[in-house]
């Protein structure tokens, strides 16, 4: 029973329209913001070969599989600007710096 007063974080007040009997109040909840997301875009590339570039898009985002960094590299290629990833703030700059630390060009903006 302990146990569940903890969980409840309740606190009992009498009340005195009710003769005195204990009612529970409950804490209040602390409501999150979810953190700013922001997106890591590839411009195209008329210098390095595609083969470059998948495989510098590994190197710097490991969570991208083999399809997906060729996907990155032929939206680029076609439509000029490829999505790599949506992230935080800290691993967008870090991994947008990392690809131009590289040869290639990349930025970051908000995601909307």
């Amino acid at each position: 029973m302990p146990e569940l007063a903890m969980m409840i974080q309740a606190t009992q007040t009498p009340s005195r329209e009710t003769g005195g009997a204990a009612v529970l109040e409950k804490a209040p909840e602390r409501v999150r913001k979810p953190s700013p997301r922001y997106k890591v875009l590839l411009h195209n590339d008329p210098v390095n070969t595609m083969e470059y570039v998948v495989s510098t898009l590994r190197q710097v985002v490991p969570s991208l599989s083999e399809q997906d960094a060729i996907a990155v590299m032929l939206e680029a290629h076609n439509t000029g600007v490829g999505l790599v990833i949506v992230c935080d703030l800290e691993p967008a700059e870090f991994y947008s710096e990392t690809l131009k630390a590289k040869g290639l060009s990349s930025t970051i903006e908000p995601e909307e």
